[in-house]
Parts: structure tokens; sequence; C-alpha cells
């Protein structure tokens, strides 16, 4: 194993890789760049990470994971105890689409991965899709399962059936949100959350029977 450099070298090295993988992508993203945005000799890049995959690889899961944490704070501010379902839904999806400065060149990151995943080795990213999206889905999920067990959502038995939930209430909210160029303005990122969140709930909110509503996958 290769030794790791102090833990603030460390860190300066990875948000210095993050900003350079974030503006340039993977592919173009040089170890000469990434060197001078971190304040570092490429000599200590290539001591400590070996190569430019290798580092990446230490990079996308370090952001992953900080993401995670942002998205989840998210979650269980919102969907831990629900009062009016659609307001709290559509507040959820108001505060997953507003980008936050904390965050930007994670989520740029997540936009040159889907732009240069056919040059990523495929066992990065299912690092990085378990370190972050997938951990934030199944926090969704064991939100939306506890819904569906107090009546307020139907939604059918196994995991699998939670996660896809989870994922459609995301895409449908938030996911509006993930495109280049300027963010909506307030008015119209609520009124496509809300379109969002209404949808979701055509096909998920529990009838009074106790049935889900018709068309719920």
């Amino acid at each position: 194993m290769m030794p790791m450099p102090r833990p603030d070298k460390q860190r300066d090295l990875l948000d210095g890789a993050l900003r350079v993988f974030a503006r340039d992508g993977y592919t173009r993203a040089s170890i000469e760049a990434i060197a001078e945005e971190a304040g570092v000799s490429t000599r200590t890049i290539y001591n400590h990470f070996g190569d430019k995959a290798s580092l990446f690889r230490a990079v996308i899961i370090d952001s992953a994971q900080r993401a995670a944490r942002h998205e989840i704070e998210i979650v269980r501010r919102h969907l831990s105890r629900i009062v009016d379902l659609e307001e709290d839904l559509v507040a959820f999806g108001l505060a997953w689409a507003t980008s936050d400065p904390q965050t930007a060149s994670d989520f740029e990151l997540v936009r040159q991965v889907r732009a240069d995943a056919a040059h990523i080795p495929a066992d990065t990213i299912d690092a990085w899709q378990h370190a972050g999206p997938l951990a934030v889905r199944v926090e969704i999920a064991s939100h939306l399962r506890r819904l569906a067990r107090n009546g307020v959502l139907r939604i059918g038995p196994g995991k699998n059936a939670e996660l896809l939930a989870a994922h459609q209430l995301v895409a449908l909210t938030a996911g509006v949100a993930d495109r280049p160029g300027p963010p909506y303005p307030r008015r119209a990122l609520e009124r496509i959350v809300r379109s969002g969140v209404r949808v979701f709930l055509a096909g998920y909110r529990a009838t009074p029977d106790g049935e889900a509503a018709k068309g719920t996958p």
C-alpha cells in the first residue's frame, strides 16, 4: 500500500484534484494541472496515488461521501416528520434541487463523470455509486417505507420497490434541476417540483380504503 500524505496535505490534494476534475473532466485533466491547483508536486501525487486513475477513484469516492452526507441531512430534515404530505415533499424537492455552494464542485464532478463514463473504469463508477447515490437512495427509501407502513403511501413488497419509489421521487423533483446552464428561477422551480410531487403521489399515495392510487408501479 502506498503511503498517504499527512491529513492536511491529503485534504489539499483531494480538494485540488476535485476542482480540476470537476472543471476539466477525467480525460482532459492532467496531473500537472492537479499538482498546481493543489499546491503539491507531481512527484507527491505519483508517490501516493501511482497514476491518474487511482487519484480519480480516491477523489470521486471522497466527493460522493461528502455529497451523500449533505443530501442525507436534507432527507432526514424533510422526511423524518411528515405533517402535510404534498407540501412536505415539495419542500424536500426544493431543498434538494437548490444548489449549495459547499457542494457545487461535487455535483459538477457528477456531470463530468456522466460525460466521461466510457473512459472511467467500471469498478470506479460502481464504488462511486455505492458511496454516494445509492447510499442516499437507501436513506430516502427507508422514509418512504415508513410512510407506507403508516398507511400514507402504498409501496409494493421488496427492497427494490422502495428504491424504485425513491428514485422516482428524486427524478420527478430535484432531477429536473440537474441540467447545464443557470438554475431555474425560484418560482419556476417550485412549479416544476410541485408538478413532480403530484405525479409521484398520483402513483403512490394510498387511497382511503388503503389501496394505492390507480397506476401505482
